[in-house]
Parts: C-alpha cells; structure tokens; sequence
C-alpha cells in the first residue's frame, strides 16, 4: 500500500515537471512573436502627414535661397512686400553711410596731403572732428551689414516658424468649458465614513 502511494506521488511530481517546462518552452517564442509584433506597428505616418512635417525645412531652405521665397511657400503673400522693404530701407541706409564716408574720407586725406584741394565747405570743421565724423558714418556703415546678416536670419526664422505651425488652430474661435463632476473617494476602512470629492474641469479650445 505504501509502495503504491509513493509510486503515485513520484509520478504526479513527474507530470508536474513536464507540464511546467512546457508552459516555459511555449512562454518564450510568445514572448519574442508579442516583441516581433510591436516592433511591426510602430507609428505609421501616411504621406499627408509627412508632407506637412517636411514644410518647415522646406520652407526655411527657400527663404535661404531667395528671401521671400519661403512665405511665399507658406502662402503669406503679405510678408513679401515686408521682407523685400526691409532688405530695401537697409540697403539705403548702407548707401547713404557708405557714401558720407567716402566724402570724409577724401575729405580727411586731402587736408593730409594737400591742404589746397580741401573743401571749404568744411573750413569750420577741425582735421580731428573729419576724422571723427568719417569713423561714425563708418561704423553705422557696418552695423547697417550686420543689420541686413540678421534680417536675412530673421526672415528664414519666421518661414520655418509660420510652417511649423501650420497644423495648429490659430483661429479666433476660441471656447472654454467648466465641467463639474463628484467622485465618490474610496474607503478601506470599513468604521470610516464614506467621502465624497467635488471638483471641475476646465478646458481650454484654442
């Protein structure tokens, strides 16, 4: 009788083991086809969606190319006229300071060299105050280059920037909705009374 019992307890540890190491056996490839098949339905992004996140470099490599282009791309017509006046108001003002500076210059050199070929529209005008006005007229000269370098920064900026925000609502529609709500607060104590949370939500429509 003994012999019996224990022959029957052999053999069910003996079928436990078995159905074990198969739950194991099977358990693996399942785990590696879950990792497979995650691995194959990442974000899918149709060509609709693509197209409008390839529109900020687009657009900011046209305004590199010729200013103006990449509004144009963003169809912001009305930008143009701005950018190109901008590009116009400080090239005059390099004209302008270029050309005072060339005057004070041969102004300058002439009192130098030949004191005869001076201007006497000058005369009240000290060698020191020619030289000071040239090196002003030159300075504001070279910030007016500095000025046009950042404009054209600025106009490429604002075509990626009006493409990046293309997807976006920017409409004047804009709503906000109060939501009130009560929730019941869940108690693990039985001898506690029951509690009650009161709130809203707000959101915002942009």
């Amino acid at each position: 009788m003994t012999g019996k019992f224990l022959s029957l307890i052999i053999c069910l540890c003996f079928l436990t083991q078995i159905k074990v190491y198969s739950q194991i056996s099977d358990s693996i490839p399942q785990r590696k086809r879950d990792k497979a098949k995650l691995a194959t339905t990442g974000i899918v992004k149709d060509s609709a969606r693509l197209a409008i996140e390839a529109m900020p470099g687009n657009a900011a490599r046209r305004s590199a190319i010729v200013p103006g282009l990449g509004q144009i791309y963003n169809k912001r017509w009305w930008k143009v006229p701005l950018v190109y006046g901008g590009f116009v108001g400080i090239g005059l003002v390099y004209e302008f300071n270029q050309r005072q500076y060339k005057i004070f210059l041969t102004e300058a050199q002439y009192r130098q060299d030949d004191p005869s070929k001076a201007n006497p529209a000058w005369k009240a005008y000290t060698n020191e105050g020619i030289i000071g006005v040239k090196d002003d007229y030159r300075r504001t000269r070279d910030l007016s280059i500095l000025a046009g370098v950042a404009f054209y920064a600025v106009q490429i900026i604002d075509a990626y920037i009006d493409a990046k925000f293309f997807r976006f609502d920017v409409s004047d529609d804009l709503s906000l909705k109060i939501d009130p709500f009560i929730h019941p607060t869940q108690i693990y104590n039985a001898s506690s009374p029951s509690a009650t949370t009161v709130g809203f939500k707000v959101r915002l429509s942009l």
